[in-house]
């Protein structure tokens, strides 16, 4: 296992938005915010922070999540992070740090999910899962592309 793991559980803030690169694949993303609470030991009021990520999914992962995941919904995250760059149109050096997902799923603690197994996909052998991909190899670029 490489040290570049996260795992968050949050709430989805808006709907994922799927799109094909120019080669076919398919890619989702959609926003995550992950609460922290804690008790102030001085105080002892309650205090909350929250912290936002982008996720991103790639392939039959992408389009499944297209189908399953929508705004509001609580979610685990299972991934890495990547940081990406790009130019913008006025010239400007951009840069963001994503969660590229290796796995997307419902948390059960405060709902229940109805979950339905795809057929096996054709054509190259995956079998539904961005994990059918060479270790180390992250996918697609698309680094031509501005984040949306």
């Amino acid at each position: 296992m490489s040290g570049n793991s996260v795992t968050l559980v949050g709430n989805v803030t808006r709907d994922p938005e799927l799109r094909y690169t120019a080669s076919g694949q398919a890619m989702a993303k959609f926003g995550l915010a992950v609460n922290r609470r804690w008790q102030n030991r001085q105080t002892q009021a309650w205090e909350e922070a929250t912290s936002f990520f982008d996720i991103v999914a790639w392939r039959e992962m992408a389009e499944n999540i297209g189908e399953s995941v929508q705004k509001g919904a609580r979610v685990l995250v299972t991934g890495r992070l990547e940081q990406r760059s790009w130019e913008s149109q006025e010239g400007d050096k951009r840069s963001t740090v994503e969660v590229v997902a290796d796995e997307v799923g419902p948390s059960l603690r405060w709902a229940t999910a109805s979950v339905v197994k795809n057929e096996r996909r054709s054509g190259d052998g995956a079998s539904g899962s961005s994990s059918s991909r060479p270790s180390g190899d992250p996918g697609p670029s698309y680094a031509d592309e501005e984040p949306f």
